[in-house]
């Protein structure tokens, strides 16, 4: 059935590849993101691309309101807007912990909170958020980055629970390591934690991000793309799905170990990728 779908943060990777693909599919596919000038593919392929800031609460109102005029409904939400700040909890300032939870959870919220109204008219819709399995584990200096996929996590299970009556499916998507240009932008924000007190490790980890988007060492961005579609096309989705390169073996390694033997086997499984690297 043919549906119609917005997709946040559609100018590039993970954004980019479902919008196309849902697009292939036949949906009406509205890609929002800040750079429209990174859409310009969107629109060749038939779907719509608007400009929308989601730390923009009134920007966000009325985006979302236009897009219900135009199509009298919104079936899917896909919230895909979040970057990474990477860095040691004493490194990274206030200002920089503050915009990571700005887009990554506050901006999410407004855009969900603006589709709610129209999804709980229709007493039908799904909202896919794209969560990481860095919401279930975590890595050396990376804190204010897992602190919000962490959160998110959370903040779905409560959303889910409290739409369960109003036909609204919640779902969320856990990537693990996908080809985009997530590992640049962590990168340029790495602060000052390869130079300062966490210099050694701060090298290691800059090492493995900078490996990331090694095609031996991740997944396409279609990887997530095919389980969007997946979960769109479901008449009742799972709420969770991980998918993307040691996803489902980092997830179960997690689950079944303690706190103290993951440390250990994460800071030795990053050292020997940073050698490697």
């Amino acid at each position: 059935m043919k549906k119609v779908i917005i997709v946040t943060r559609a100018s590039s990777g993970i954004g980019k590849a479902t919008a196309l693909q849902l697009i292939q599919e036949g949906h009406t596919v509205y890609g929002l993101a800040r750079r429209v000038e990174n859409m310009q593919d969107l629109i060749k392929a038939g779907g719509n691309a608007m400009s929308m800031d989601v730390t923009q609460h009134d920007q966000v109102k009325a985006v979302i309101a236009e897009i219900i005029k135009r199509e009298n409904r919104i079936d899917v939400l896909v919230n895909n807007a979040g970057f990474a700040i990477w860095g040691a909890v004493e490194d990274v300032s206030y200002e920089d912990a503050k915009r990571q939870f700005e887009v990554n959870i506050f901006g999410l919220a407004k855009v969900t909170k603006a589709v709610l109204p129209s999804m709980r008219n229709q007493e039908s819709g799904t909202i896919i958020n794209i969560s990481s399995i860095g919401g279930k584990i975590y890595t050396p200096l990376g804190a204010w980055y897992h602190a919000t996929k962490h959160a998110l996590e959370g903040w779905s299970d409560c959303l889910r629970m409290e739409v369960n009556d109003l036909g609204i499916n919640v779902v969320i998507v856990e990537p693990g390591a996908i080809r985009t240009e997530f590992g640049e932008v962590l990168n340029d924000n790495f602060s000052k934690s390869i130079d300062g007190h966490y210099a050694e490790l701060g090298t290691v980890i800059d090492k493995v991000m900078k490996s990331v988007n090694d095609p031996g060492q991740s997944s396409p961005p279609s990887v997530i793309a095919d389980v969007i579609s997946k979960a769109i096309a479901a008449s009742r989705p799972k709420t969770r799905y991980a998918a993307g390169n040691m996803a489902a073996q980092t997830l179960f390694f997690r689950k079944w170990f303690s706190d103290r033997f993951f440390d250990k086997t994460m800071l030795n499984m990053m050292t020997n990728m940073a050698k490697k690297a």
